[in-house]
């Protein structure tokens, strides 16, 4: 935490821990604080000066705790806060920046209610900074988004119906183990009991969630980033194998999870994986690797490499082409 922190500020923060964690210890907080225990007492009788309850207790199940019926003062934000928040959001989400768009008129709230010392510059930010459109970008229903997370927090079993991208709908019972959001876009990482496996949905593709009467129990240890990773480049229609005479540690930093697995093979590996868009597999993600390879299925990949090779061939040859 920064040392140039106001005491008051420093209270704020103890009262955010101390909400948080109850029973938080004098010796818990002054950590947490990055001071000593003695100053970490000193901001909890700021904060009961300030007419705030909070009471303590000894005993192996002591600690700091907030009366009941505790009204707790507004959110205070640092400047470097308030700036981090606006640039946060036009970060993920540029359309904030103008007036129409449901998170830009929450972030104007936001900074409408913030101190004027504080609130200036954050709203010059949100006026002068632009961002380009992310073409990646997709934005889910706010509320089937919050069913989600309320099921996921909950571990409650889901039928959620889903539209893929050429407009097939189905609907799927599924254990709803994460939300992932990956490039602009959010997914869905669950088990999907019709097909038994792990899938992952486009949320802004979710068109409905309904619970069921079941929970789960979400894979002890679950990364929830890496699994997403390694299942994007599985179970589409087009399936991928590229074979390298190199060791797998050499071509593993090269391989990105959504292009497929790496397996050892002979002296060399091969990656098996599947696209659903063989050219754009061979142009952005083969064509940038920097030594040789094979490719030895699926037939559409190769049809694509094939293409691809022609292209460029072509744009280095001195013969003219001959157009239609």
């Amino acid at each position: 935490m920064p040392n140039d922190l106001s005491p008051t500020a420093r209270a704020l923060r103890a009262l955010e821990i101390i909400q948080s964690r109850p029973g938080t210890t004098a010796g818990e907080l002054a950590v947490r604080l990055g001071v000593t225990e003695r100053a970490a007492r000193r901001y909890v009788g700021i904060l009961r000066e300030a007419g705030i309850p909070v009471e303590s207790a000894r005993g192996p199940h002591g600690g700091y705790r907030l009366g009941r019926g505790t009204r707790l003062p507004p959110v205070h934000f640092t400047q470097a806060e308030a700036l981090g928040l606006v640039m946060a959001v036009l970060s993920s989400q540029p359309s904030a920046a103008g007036a129409d768009d449901l998170v830009s008129t929450a972030l104007g709230k936001v900074i409408k209610a913030l101190p004027e010392s504080v609130g200036h510059h954050a709203a010059l930010l949100r006026e002068y900074a632009s961002a380009a459109p992310d073409p990646y970008l997709s934005r889910p229903d706010p509320a089937i988004t919050s069913e989600l997370v309320g099921a996921v927090a909950a571990r409650h079993r889901v039928l959620v119906t889903y539209r893929s991208e050429v407009g097939n709908e189905w609907e799927a019972e599924v254990d709803p183990w994460s939300l992932v959001v990956r490039y602009g876009r959010w997914y869905l990482l669950c088990h999907s009991h019709r097909a038994d496996a792990i899938r992952t949905y486009r949320v802004d593709r979710v068109r409905a969630v309904r619970r069921t009467g079941h929970g789960f129990e979400p894979p002890e240890g679950l990364d929830p980033v890496a699994v997403l990773e390694e299942n994007l480049g599985l179970g589409w229609e087009f399936s991928t194998r590229v074979v390298f005479h190199l060791p797998l540690t050499e071509v593993a930093p090269w391989i990105r999870p959504p292009m497929g697995r790496l397996e050892p093979l002979g002296d060399g590996c091969v990656l098996v994986g599947s696209t659903r868009n063989p050219a754009m597999y061979a142009q952005e993600w083969l064509a940038s690797l920097p030594f040789a390879f094979r490719v030895e299925g699926g037939e559409e990949l190769r049809a694509a490499v094939v293409a691809l090779v022609a292209r460029f061939t072509a744009a280095v040859n001195d013969q003219p082409q001959q157009g239609p």
